[in-house]
């Protein structure tokens, strides 16, 4: 045996010892399949598709700026509501939270609380991102705080982990963000002109342009006037205004629309008045229930109109009730962690809006997401009440959403469109998140994925023999639906 011989032998065993190692870690190769067709279907096929983030709240300045981030706390704890929630949860008092306290000591008090997030999808998401970001498969406690705050918080500040770097690293080829239609876009539009190989497009959110009855709605109208050049004082003219920034968005790659909702909106109404009510809206005068709900319903109709003239994909994300802790709202805002799940019917209501846009021939393409999982199955059969047979999976319900994108939540959701609908068509997983880091979230619902589909095979639910279609089928639900439905 030569010396090059022997010291390749050497090498060997030293790389299969440390991946020896590496598999017996908490994060390893195999993690969360539950069974050999699971590991067959993620590691020859799932695992190596490319991933399309349809749905996000990533800030498209950062993007443009190729922003760098200068501690591990900036870019992993700053806007994560999720883990804000939980460390509230743990007792972490707020100034180490959103206060002023150092990156350090909030990062410090984050390792304290992840323990006892055991269970919780947080654990998971925070060793998933440590390993794949990272490469540090070290549990994240108080004895190791230190050591993996400044690793990586010295990896941050080489050119691998700015914010473009971080998105192609994890193979992404389509983000959609979340954008008002008084939004420039000039960061898209930086961002288009200066291709870094991952395309950044708009999404429509006109959520600000419902809610007539807010206080400030006649200042956000004005901002609106301003942007579309119209001048805007009756309920047409709104429409006008929306029009000329929906065509603009359209001029920027936008392909798909998002609605928050508490519920769907279907009340009946005249033109006459919605037109009063929107009037009125713009003094300051107090509303009805029934007079918001009246113009909701319409001006959600003609959203859907517009989307459907343009061949988008429409969003209405149900069931969340927001900002219920008033007083911390008063101290910190929206989207601070104080929202929950709501408990609303949506089924005929839904069913109406939806009935109007196919009476008049006018409905797009359209994922239904639900916060409440009970309306699981609701949703399912409400969207496959109105496909019609023009494009595979038109009507579908949604990946689980916010509170149901960990394990309970996904594997109900898929199995409520298995049951209900075709799995096979399903455009697949979302981040749904304002961090850089969250992209192994995509991994994680990969491996559910396949676990569900995997287990069935094993069990006999379905045949073996149809492993190629079921190769194609994770393949698809990973990159290719998406890519197809939303015209990518």
């Amino acid at each position: 045996m030569t010396l090059m011989t022997e010291a390749m032998d050497i090498l060997s065993k030293v790389k299969e010892n440390i991946d020896g190692i590496r598999d017996r870690k908490f994060i390893n190769d195999d993690f969360m399949l539950t069974c050999d067709c699971a590991k067959e279907l993620y590691h020859e096929s799932a695992e190596k598709m490319p991933i399309i983030d349809y749905h996000c709240h990533l800030d498209p300045k950062m993007i443009a700026e190729n922003h760098g981030f200068r501690d591990l706390t900036e870019v992993w704890l700053g806007g994560d509501h999720y883990k804000w929630r939980a460390m509230r949860g743990n007792g972490v008092p707020e100034e180490f939270i959103t206060g002023k306290r150092s990156s350090y000591e909030k990062f410090e008090k984050w390792a304290d609380t992840v323990p006892y997030t055991m269970r919780n999808p947080l654990y998971h998401w925070t060793h998933l991102e440590l390993a794949r970001v990272f490469g540090i498969y070290d549990l994240l406690n108080p004895q190791t705080a230190r050591a993996i705050y400044d690793e990586c918080t010295e990896k941050l500040q080489t050119p691998d982990y700015t914010s473009q770097n971080l998105m192609k690293r994890f193979n992404v080829k389509v983000v959609c963000t979340t954008d008002d239609p008084v939004d420039s876009l000039e960061h898209h539009r930086y961002i288009a002109e200066h291709q870094f190989g991952v395309r950044v497009l708009p999404a429509w959110r006109p959520d600000k342009s419902m809610a007539v009855e807010k206080p400030g709605y006649a200042e956000y109208i004005g901002r609106l006037s301003e942007v579309s050049g119209v001048m805007i004082t009756g309920y047409q003219d709104l429409l006008d205004a929306l029009k000329k920034r929906h065509d603009f968005f359209d001029s920027m790659g936008c392909r798909l629309s998002d609605h928050g909702l508490e519920n769907f909106y279907a009340e009946d109404f005249t033109m006459e008045e919605v037109d009063s009510i929107f009037r009125r809206g713009l003094k300051g005068e107090s509303l009805s229930t029934e007079e918001i709900l009246k113009f909701r319903s319409a001006i959600l109709l003609d959203f859907a109109r517009m989307d459907w003239e343009k061949g988008w994909a429409q969003q209405f994300h149900i069931g969340a009730i927001r900002d219920n802790n008033t007083r911390m709202y008063n101290i910190l805002g929206p989207d601070t962690g104080y929202d929950a799940i709501h408990d609303v019917s949506c089924a005929a209501p839904g069913h109406k809006f939806l009935n109007r846009l196919a009476m008049e021939d006018k409905l797009t393409k359209t994922i239904l997401y639900n916060l409440n999982p009970k309306d699981n199955e609701v949703l399912a059969t409400m969207a496959y009440t109105f496909n019609d047979g023009t494009v595979p999976g038109k009507m579908q319900l949604g990946s689980g959403w916010w509170f149901l994108d960990q394990e309970d939540g996904m594997r109900k959701q898929l199995n409520a469109l298995s049951a209900l609908g075709l799995l096979s068509r399903f455009v697949g997983m979302l981040t749904d998140s304002r961090s850089f880091l969250s992209y192994p979230r995509h991994e994680y619902f990969r491996r559910i994925l396949c676990s569900v589909i995997g287990e069935d095979v094993e069990k006999g639910k379905l045949p073996k023999s149809e492993m190629p279609f079921l190769h194609q089928m994770v393949k698809d639900i990973a990159y290719n639906n998406a890519a197809r439905y939303f015209n990518f």
